[in-house]
């Protein structure tokens, strides 16, 4: 094999494609379901991969600007590469939510996907992204982009500035394989987000306007609450269900259920048929979809 040849696979191997673990058919006793299942940090997958995986260069643990040991730390919200867990394999049509931070210099060297649609959300610093389809691009904070991977993509991801990189990336079911590979993206600079939701993702069946249309019958919002006077109203359809992130700070949910604080990094499942309360100080996502009775996390006993 050659060195291309093996760097390929063990990206490979990392990412799973998909076929580690299938989603769960059945969600035990959905009408027991609460209408906020909360999610703490601690529950969550932390990967820090060999730095060779991804053709990059050894660790630099005496340099300045890197803020973790390793070039690479994952969280992953559901099973992905070397976390396999059958009773945490999707929330609906979300397959993957790894929240991903990146030391100076380094990334993702060349890998292919298939019969995705990826949509990645920066945080922090400059997401430069490269793939066959001739796109080439750099994105800073609060931007969106994602592909449709279709029949085929290979593309590559990388820091190349000198501060650190956060960024999330989600996974999501298309309604049908095959389709013809797309990419799209919107600079953060023109999403207004600040104390309001905004649009970022939505289905290319629904008329909302939003930068990103996918394939997949889901919405896609994000919002900057400043301070603890800042709320937010969520109300989910009955039916509908949304998978909410702590992206930074301390966010609140509130509804008839009571309330509960996040801290960053923890989430929580969200059903339909109930109104909610979002206060700040946050940086929150939210991932709004169909309730399709599939996936949801059957281990929460593990972690009480």
């Amino acid at each position: 094999l050659t060195e291309a040849s093996l760097l390929s696979l063990s990206i490979l191997t990392f990412l799973g494609l998909f076929a580690c673990v299938q989603p769960q058919s059945n969600r035990a006793l959905c009408s027991l379901r609460k209408k906020l299942r909360y999610i703490p940090n601690k529950m969550l997958a932390v990967s820090e991969p060999n730095p060779m995986w991804f053709g990059n260069k050894a660790n630099e643990p005496n340099n300045p600007k890197w803020t973790n040991k390793n070039w690479l730390k994952s969280r992953f919200h559901f099973s992905f590469a070397e976390y396999s867990n059958y009773e945490n394999t999707n929330f609906g049509v979300l397959r993957v939510m790894n929240d991903d931070l990146v030391q100076p210099r380094r990334g993702f060297g060349s890998h292919p996907h298939r019969n995705a649609e990826i949509v990645t959300y920066v945080v922090q610093g400059k997401l430069t992204h490269q793939d066959s389809m001739g796109t080439k691009e750099s994105l800073g904070r609060g931007s969106i982009q994602f592909m449709t991977a279709g029949t085929g993509v290979v593309h590559s991801e990388h820091n190349l500035d000198d501060e650190p990189l956060r960024f999330i990336q989600m996974w999501l079911t298309p309604e049908r394989s095959g389709l013809k590979p797309n990419y799209g993206s919107m600079c953060g600079s023109k999403i207004d987000s600040k104390n309001r939701w905004g649009h970022l993702v939505s289905s290319t069946s629904s008329k909302a306007s939003t930068p990103v249309k996918i394939h997949c019958d889901a919405n896609i919002f994000s919002a900057e609450l400043s301070d603890e006077k800042a709320t937010l109203d969520l109300d989910l359809a009955e039916g509908r269900q949304a998978y909410f992130l702590a992206v930074e700070g301390s966010p609140t949910i509130s509804g008839k259920f009571g309330s509960q604080k996040l801290v960053q990094h923890d989430a929580a499942e969200l059903s339909g048929g109930e109104s909610f309360k979002i206060t700040g100080p946050g940086h929150v996502l939210l991932v709004e979809m169909k309730d399709d009775g599939r996936g949801g996390r059957g281990d929460f006993e593990d972690y009480e």
